[in-house]
This record gives structure tokens, C-alpha cells and sequence, in this order.
């Protein structure tokens, strides 16, 4: 089985995702920003990831997710949020709506991780604001501690599971 993995990256965050999950991926498969991509033909299986802006996809992966049609879709996404929150969800579902119909999400993983630099922005908003809250703050605190080593093998343990569950039935 040949997977792509194709990330957008500003700060690093999801790159380190798309590489912890290229680690376990089988051999033949490629790593790639969004923006140096080949063609996904040829690929059974595509790994699309990006970071949260505004509760959906980074605009460079909403165009590489335009991009795709008749694929196997990975979605995995880098935020602020928990990653098991309604924001990550809704992160999935705003990803989905960038795809053509002919293509079919097999999979969703969300890792924590932000820009430090979000922070400044946010102190700067009206206090009491949904963006500066104390609870925002302490979000965006915890955030910037991920993705961390844990993160990472989650991401090697997740590729590795779904390798054999999905090379199971598609061969």
C-alpha cells in the first residue's frame, strides 16, 4: 500500500505530525508540504493534514483537499482546542466540505499544538471576549506545550493501526 502524507505547516506543528506519521508508513509512501505535492494518483491512500484556522482547513490545504478526487482520505489537523472537542469535530466536517463528493474520509486524527504567537493576539482582544478569557488563555497555555513526544508515537501507533486495519480489506 502506497500512502501519501501532505501537510500545510506555518509554525512546524503539523509538519511534526505528518513526520512521526510517516515514520510507521509503509515503504513506497511520500511526505509533502501541500504546495510541493505530485499528483495523488497512484496512492491508495492520502493523509491530509493542515492546522485549524478560523475552525477549518489553512487555505493552502483547502486548495491541496480541491485538489483530490476519487481518494482514500486520512484527515488530521493541528489546533489550540482539545483535540476531543466539538472545535476539532467541527474542524473534520469543515475539512469534508473542501472535498468532492468522489472521494471518501477513511480516517480522522486531531494533535494539540499552537502558534505561542496566538496568544499575544488574543491579549490584545476586548477582555472577556470569547477569544480573551482566562479559560482561552490557559487553552492556549496547555496548547503550546503540544504536540509533544506523547503526541508523536500517538500519531506512529495511529498510521501503524490503520496500515493493518485498512490494508485488510484493500489490497
Amino acid at each position: 500500500m502506497k500512502v501519501l502524507i501532505a501537510y500545510s505547516s506555518r509554525t512546524g506543528n503539523t509538519r511534526r505530525v505528518a513526520e512521526a506519521l510517516a515514520k510507521a508508513a509503509p515503504e513506497g509512501s511520500l511526505l509533502a508540504r501541500v504546495e510541493d505535492t505530485p499528483s495523488a494518483d497512484g496512492f491508495d491512500v492520502v493523509f491530509a493534514g493542515y492546522w485549524l484556522d478560523r475552525g477549518g482547513p489553512d487555505a493552502n490545504a483547502k486548495e491541496f483537499l480541491h485538489s483530490l478526487h476519487g481518494k482514500h482520505i486520512v484527515l488530521f489537523e493541528t489546533m489550540g482546542a482539545d483535540p476531543r472537542s466539538e472545535h476539532a469535530y467541527t474542524g473534520f466536517a469543515n475539512a469534508g466540505t473542501e472535498l468532492s463528493p468522489d472521494n471518501q474520509i477513511v480516517g480522522v486524527f486531531a494533535v494539540q499544538g499552537v502558534d505561542p504567537a496566538l496568544l499575544a493576539m488574543m491579549r490584545k482582544m476586548p477582555e472577556g471576549s470569547a477569544h480573551h478569557s482566562a479559560q482561552m488563555e490557559q487553552t492556549v497555555k496547555e496548547a503550546a506545550k503540544h504536540p509533544n513526544a506523547e503526541d508523536l508515537k500517538q500519531a506512529e501507533t495511529y498510521m501503524k493501526q490503520f496500515i493493518e486495519k485498512y490494508g485488510r480489506y484493500h489490497h
